[in-house]
């Protein structure tokens, strides 16, 4: 039974977009959906293979709202694949989604002959179905806006610590749109405005750092007697990354294997740095926490070869990336250090603390 929705409100299945007060608009969009999928043969209909299973499909409902007096509201509806029901390798090998190059759009608008411009538009009106919707009146979800001579004032210097600090600014910063700003600003600059660069990327940068947690279990594994590792990156308190593995070689000491598992934690620190950086967001990765004190010395002194000479080199790269201060590794106390639940049986109140600790609620 399809709970009752106001028009207000977009359907989240087709059992509520047929039965809400808006059912007639939002069926004049499903039915607009199906024809523009069949105009554009978008699937051929044939006989299941062997051995493989359907993809299932699902409607997504969105209304747009229009401009007071100048647009009426759109409805709309797109029929989606459940691509995240296949498995990789098994139902695919790889995906590949063919997106517009921003720098395409800047060279068409660029041409000084509006001719051009015209000419191509008709062109793409013969392949494409297209409608021409005049000059923007609203631009990201703004109507009017403030002119300023500049996006940044030159005295503003922004760093993470006016960032919120007490519970307080926290609660009032929960409740600010920031990330959502931050982002509408960054497509404006990615698409047309390259004066917003500084200002987008100064305000992107103090928005977010991702913070890293590390611990090991010596010896967890009582039949080979490996260690086990284990981490779990966060940003603004929400867990974005996480691992729990066998350590491919057995540690000697508990210092060896929180060494060990430093290295792992540090490795996926590069990665989401490179992750954020092919997305345009320059990543803070400033300190991965590790509870013992011993192991963080191991990654800074050179003078434990002879006690470390039999770990694999490649753990050893983690000296380099600490001494050139890409990432910088600290002390927690075991107690607020939420990685122990990856590494260990926990008692159900330590359990819940580390469970909240990376914004993870059951």
């Amino acid at each position: 039974m399809a709970e009752d929705i106001n028009a207000n409100q977009e359907p989240f299945n087709y059992s509520e977009a047929i039965s809400c007060e808006d059912s007639e608009k939002w069926m004049f969009a499903i039915q607009k959906e199906m024809e523009s999928l069949h105009k554009n043969k978008t699937w051929n209909l044939v006989k299941l293979p062997k051995g493989r299973k359907t993809v299932f499909c699902k409607w997504v409902f969105k209304k747009k709202e229009g401009t007071l007096g100048v647009e009426e509201p759109r409805y709309k509806a797109r029929l989606v694949a459940k691509g995240y029901s296949q498995i990789p390798r098994v139902d695919f090998t790889y995906v590949f989604s063919p997106v517009v190059k921003h720098s395409s759009i800047r060279a068409l608008l660029a041409a000084k002959d509006k001719g051009e411009i015209r000419k191509v538009k008709v062109q793409l009106n013969e392949e494409f179905e297209m409608k021409d919707l005049g000059p923007a009146k609203k631009i990201l979800g703004m109507e009017s806006a403030k002119p300023v001579s500049t996006p940044l004032a030159a005295h503003f210097r922004l760093s993470s610590a006016l960032s919120p600090q007490s519970d307080d600014e926290i609660e009032y910063m929960s409740h600010v749109p920031y990330s959502s700003t931050v982002g509408s600003l960054m497509y404006a600059m990615v698409c047309s405005r390259p004066d917003l660069s500084y200002a987008v990327s100064a305000f992107g940068r103090t928005e977010d750092r991702v913070i890293g947690y590390v611990d090991a279990d010596f010896a967890g594994d009582l039949d080979r007697r490996r260690s086990l590792t284990g981490y779990v990156f966060t940003i603004r308190d929400c867990a974005i990354s996480w691992k729990a593995t066998l350590q491919t070689i057995v540690a000697l000491s508990t210092t060896e294997a929180e060494y060990m598992a430093i290295t792992e934690a540090c490795k996926e620190a590069i990665w989401l740095k490179g992750l954020f950086s092919e997305l345009n967001e320059d990543l803070q990765i400033s300190t991965v926490f590790c509870g013992s004190q011993s192991a963080i010395f191991l990654t800074k002194d050179q003078m434990f070869y002879e006690r470390t000479k039999h770990i694999d080199v490649r753990y050893h790269f983690v000296r380099d990336i600490i001494a050139r201060g890409d990432i910088v590794v600290s002390k927690i106390s075991t107690h607020e250090n939420p990685a122990n639940m990856m590494t260990k049986s926990l008692p159900i109140t330590k359990f819940e603390h580390c469970l909240d600790l990376v914004g993870v609620h059951c």
